[in-house]
């Protein structure tokens, strides 16, 4: 009962109006607690907090953050083994996924801070949706990869659902061109992963000289952009090329990761990736993983109270990024917003959606 109050609680809080002294406070206090709980569960997280603080950790910038690819490598949990209730891995097929262990109430709370989320920017009411992926991705054998996952969590924001590839990654034009035509003047949702979206989707309407005339659309796409950069597409050569062929389309990047599933950082009408009240971002010195100031590029720290089934509440990233500022964008929500760069140079990619080529 006790657990159920604190989920609550964490539901109903507000997604971007506190400012930053109410939320760094209240941030602070919750992922100090939950690093005490990864200790006292985890062997091996207590290890590298030893190995990495000089003593206990008393801010957020001091607890040391745990990098990405460790979960590759260990599998990092605080639930017994009879607590599992699902394996999420990242979708990468070119080497070691990352393993994430679920008990059943961080899977119930991540799934409902998932469509909290997303709600603030689609609203409550569900929409025709058209997913850019194959359905036979929800059916890939080794357990819910990361892309999977988001396709059944997004799947959650539509109706009349029809998915915009065959079982061969290829576009289904007749079911493309029905649902168009079908729901052209609704208000449609649409969903993929960046570069899925961009080479499946957008160049085979392109080749085809097929183009739609919609009026109401949000397109929601995350994940690929090493792929999108190595093809020299922009972001804004992005979204030209889906308004072109699609019609009047607004469209949100979003940056997330299945090392935090649940926490995801919407981009919004400036171009900026947010913070939700879950979640902060912090950038770090490539070289010895000092804090830097807005501004200046560096390593991207995520951070989330979301994680208490494993100790995935600070990791580590290894990508580039940059905190533009925090309470003041122009859109009028709080929090810090930031930009990626990209990632770290030889690192290893991290198969979101970059893994289909």
């Amino acid at each position: 009962m006790h657990r159920d109050k604190e989920q609550s609680e964490l539901i109903d809080m507000p997604i971007y109006q506190l400012d930053k002294i109410e939320k760094q406070a209240w941030l602070e206090q919750q992922l100090l607690s939950l690093t005490m709980h990864h200790c006292e569960l985890n062997p091996l997280y207590l290890n590298l907090i030893r190995a990495n603080a000089s003593q206990s950790p008393d801010s957020l910038v001091t607890i040391p953050p745990v990098f990405a690819r460790l979960f590759k490598d260990y599998d990092l949990t605080s639930i017994a083994q009879d607590d599992v209730f699902r394996v999420m891995r990242s979708s990468g097929t070119g080497g070691a996924q990352s393993k994430i262990y679920l008990d059943s109430e961080s899977a119930k709370l991540q799934s409902k801070i998932l469509v909290k989320t997303l709600q603030h920017w689609l609203g409550k009411q569900r929409r025709p949706m058209l997913l850019v992926d194959s359905k036979a991705t929800l059916s890939q054998a080794g357990g819910m990869t990361a892309r999977a996952a988001g396709l059944q969590g997004l799947s959650f924001f539509g109706r009349n659902h029809c998915y915009a590839l065959d079982e061969n990654m290829q576009l289904d034009k007749p079911a493309v061109t029905e649902f168009f035509d079908k729901y052209k003047n609704d208000n449609i949702l649409i969903f993929g992963f960046t570069f899925i979206v961009w080479q499946q989707f957008i160049q085979a309407l392109q080749a085809r000289d097929l183009k739609f005339d919609i009026k109401n659309a949000v397109l929601i796409h995350g994940g690929g952009w090493k792929k999108m950069q190595q093809n020299a597409i922009t972001d804004s050569a992005f979204k030209a090329g889906i308004q072109t062929q699609l019609g009047e389309v607004k469209v949100h990047d979003y940056y997330g990761m299945v090392e935090q599933t649940g926490t995801i950082y919407m981009q919004c009408e400036q171009g900026y990736l947010h913070a939700p009240v879950w979640s902060d971002v912090l950038i770090r010195d490539i070289n010895d993983l000092s804090p830097v100031p807005f501004g200046v590029q560096g390593l991207v720290q995520v951070n989330s109270v979301l994680a208490s089934s494993y100790p995935g509440h600070c990791i580590l990233t290894e990508d580039l990024g940059q905190i533009i500022g925090e309470d003041d964008c122009a859109c009028g929500r709080k929090g810090k917003y930031f930009v990626i760069h990209g990632r770290v140079p030889k690192a290893q990619v991290r198969g979101c959606s970059d893994t289909f080529s």
